[in-house]
């Protein structure tokens, strides 16, 4: 399918920050501007910034950021899932992970994940899509934080639920292995039935746990 990419930028004025949120962006762009060195979840920076910008030229990723002064502060990416995980088994043009959030540490109380999945969904560009995101505990930062595990994936649903991303279950092992993790889906509007019943095959190996 033909993957439409749409610009939008927003711009916040928080506890004395000015900050750009902006997207779809081309690697270009991405490769232009510095990276937070706090922006280290997944990778070292300079890997993660590598990165972002080799998801921007796939056909079907996404990266929206956050950045001020020139300086790369947070991102969010969307693209195909892994060949070796499960959600690619059905192989579905329609069917997009949001893979990664992260927010340099003295930026997280400012709102810019959600400003971000705000400005990732603006307009009608992802209604052709189903997106969704797997949850692990162990990716999440609860030293940084101070939050128990639990009130830490309350906290993710609900920026999910910002968009309209809400929980669903499934039979994969990695999700089923601890109670916080878990799948968060949002079905566009114009998603055909088709693929729900894919994605619905995809969900669940073992037809009697539906």
């Amino acid at each position: 399918m033909e993957h439409i990419k749409k610009h939008h930028m927003r711009s916040i004025f928080k506890s004395g920050h000015h900050i750009t949120i902006e997207g779809p962006m081309p690697a270009e762009a991405i490769s232009q501007l510095g990276f937070h060195p706090d922006l280290d979840a997944f990778r070292r920076p300079s890997e993660q910034q590598e990165a972002l910008t080799e998801i921007a030229d796939l056909p079907e990723g996404r990266i929206i950021l956050a950045h001020e002064n020139s300086i790369i502060i947070g991102y969010v990416t969307f693209h195909y899932a892994d060949e070796c995980e499960r959600w690619s088994e059905g192989n579905m043009t329609d069917l997009i992970e949001l893979g990664a959030i992260e927010v340099a540490d003295e930026y997280r109380s400012l709102g810019i994940g959600r400003e971000m999945l705000l400005t990732a969904f603006e307009g009608e560009q992802m209604e052709r899509y189903i997106i969704f995101t797997t949850e692990y505990y162990w990716h999440w930062d609860l030293k940084g934080s101070g939050l128990s595990v639990w009130d830490y994936r309350k906290m993710m649903e609900k920026l999910m639920q910002t968009v309209d991303m809400t929980w669903y279950a499934t039979d994969d092992p990695e999700i089923c292995s601890h109670p916080a993790n878990c799948l968060m889906v949002r079905i566009g509007s114009q998603v055909p039935l088709s693929s729900e019943e894919q994605f619905d095959r995809v969900r669940f190996r073992y037809r009697f746990m539906y």
